[in-house]
Parts: C-alpha cells; sequence; structure tokens
C-alpha cells in the first residue's frame, strides 16, 4: 500500500536530513538554510504520521497535502544549497531523487484521496 511506503520512505528521509543538517552545521558551518531543510525535511514524515489518526477522509487530505507542500520546500532548500555550493553534486542528486521519489507518493495519494472524496 502506498500510504505504508510513504510512510517509511518518509522516515527514511528524514534520517537522513538531520544527518544532512548536522553536517552542513558542523562540516560546512551553515546554519541557517540547514535549519530550513532540517524544518521542512522531517515535517514531511510528521504530517504524513499525524494523516494516520484523521478524524475524516479530509483530514487524512488536508495532513497529506500539507506533508506534500513541506516536500516541495525541501526540494527548494536542497536546491538551494546545492547552487551555493553546500551540497556536492552527489550529495544533492540522493537527496534530491528521495524527495522526489517522496512527492510522486504523495501526489498520487492526494489525487487518488481527492477523488474518493469527493
Amino acid at each position: 500500500m502506498k500510504q505504508n511506503e510513504v510512510r517509511h520512505c518518509s522516515l527514511a528521509f528524514a534520517k537522513r536530513i538531520v544527518f544532512a543538517s548536522r553536517y552542513l552545521r558542523e562540516e560546512k558551518h551553515e546554519y541557517v538554510l540547514s535549519k530550513q531543510l532540517l524544518r521542512s525535511g522531517t515535517s514531511i514524515g510528521a504530517n504524513i504520521a499525524e494523516a494516520q489518526y484523521a478524524i475524516s477522509r479530509k483530514d487524512f487530505l488536508n495532513k497529506m497535502y500539507i506533508a506534500l507542500k513541506e516536500c516541495g520546500e525541501t526540494l527548494y532548500w536542497l536546491e538551494l544549497l546545492a547552487s551555493c555550493e553546500y551540497l556536492s553534486a552527489g550529495e544533492y542528486d540522493s537527496l534530491y531523487s528521495d524527495c522526489e521519489g517522496i512527492r510522486k507518493l504523495l501526489s498520487s495519494i492526494t489525487k487518488t484521496t481527492r477523488d474518493s472524496v469527493g
């Protein structure tokens, strides 16, 4: 099921974001953008976790849309960090690919749910 897959992927991604944020602070001495990345990158999974306990289908959809928005924001911070040379091409490609995979899952879930809610 896509919901279990997206939850698993978002947790694994959040762990990578925590480590990336630590790396950016400790190795690159970058504190502002890394904090933004940490907030949005970990918020994806937090909203997915909240959606599991939604009180209605509309509440579920709303939480998943928030997760999708956070995913888009995370993609932006990754692009900015890479363009400012805080992330190498390899680091960027790997993180971006994982985030884009989650974005695609969330897009599919929200579309399916939206169509079933009406």
